[in-house]
């Protein structure tokens, strides 16, 4: 399948690297506003380059990819989905909860089928969990915990003006989705009961922490917690526990496996040959399954919304 690219920062460059390496995605153009980044891309990747959105979206291909900040989301999906274009988002789906219910409103009155950037659903270490749960190894599951903290925000290697902003920033937006859509696939869509988020005095700026509580389907209690500008290294821990066994996913990619009275343990698994891009173009000619609706991130920007309150 052909693609085009909206938006060339650290996640549009990650895409380019995945179609760089699939065999049956090709990312046949891209625009950026920033046009010394888009030269960059371009010259690093060997990708056709527009000089505006308008004229990438001229160009005859199947789907799009929009790796812009939150608030252009629902403007380029409409844009997209007007030329028949299939669109892949990156997270969090929208600037809102309204504006994402908008956006899956948009893709089922133009026809075209939708897809979120979830990457962590398509790792070795989600699958191995998902598999354990579904096989009751655990046991009963008594809680759920998420648990993010980071030094700086932004972090060092994601410098930019949005990404510290109240309007579109902040971990919960950046972080917190992933997580939180893996649990509805694990367990099923969850409710919030309460929970404190902090600020800072200035107002331009996103939350320094947040402590909350979530249930789960079979009255499981979900903890969520996260701070920035904390005195330790960056880390993040999402933690399921068992009555037989509790299973850690820690910074991103390390699965640790415990038993009662026993040291976690740190487990190598073979690494999962499935690609994201793979298996969403899959899906987009109706041959795959394994994708993140629309629906499904309007569900994940329920919950954010409600704990930026």
């Amino acid at each position: 399948m052909k693609g085009i690219l909206i938006g060339a920062g650290v996640v549009g460059e990650r895409i380019l690297q995945q179609a760089a390496n699939s065999t049956s995605v090709e990312i046949v153009a891209m625009y950026d506003a920033n046009t010394e980044r888009l030269q960059e891309m371009t010259a690093r990747y060997n990708v056709q380059t527009t000089s505006s959105l308008e004229e990438l979206l001229e160009i005859e291909v199947e789907f799009a990819y929009i790796g812009t900040p939150p608030i252009s989301h629902m403007f380029l999906t409409e844009g997209c989905a007007k030329r028949g274009l299939h669109v892949i988002c990156e997270k969090p789906l929208a600037h809102n909860e309204e504006e994402g219910k908008r956006m899956v409103e948009i893709a089922k009155a133009y026809g075209v089928k939708t897809a979120m950037h979830f990457p962590m659903i398509y790792g070795e270490e989600f699958l191995y969990v998902e598999k354990a749960i579904q096989q009751q190894e655990l046991g009963d599951v008594i809680q759920v915990e998420l648990s993010t903290y980071f030094p700086q925000w932004p972090r060092p290697w994601q410098e930019n003006n949005w990404i510290r902003t109240r309007e579109q920033g902040g971990f919960i937006r950046e972080i917190f989705p992933h997580y939180l859509q893996m649990t509805e696939r694990l367990f099923g869509e969850g409710s919030l009961q309460s929970h404190q988020t902090h600020y800072p005095q200035n107002p331009e700026l996103c939350e320094q922490s947040i402590c909350a509580l979530a249930q789960l389907p079979g009255n499981i209690p979900f903890v969520l917690q996260g701070a920035h500008g904390v005195a330790e290294q960056e880390q993040i821990i999402y933690r399921i526990h068992g009555t037989k066994k509790t299973m850690t996913i820690r910074n991103w990619a390390e699965l640790w496996v415990s038993t009662p009275n026993q040291p976690a343990e740190r487990l190598t698994l073979q690494k999962s040959n499935i690609s994201f891009l793979d298996e969403v173009s899959l899906y987009f000619q109706g041959k795959g399954s394994n994708y993140v609706s629309f629906e499904e991130g309007a569900s994940v920007q329920h919950i954010i919304d409600s704990l930026l309150k």
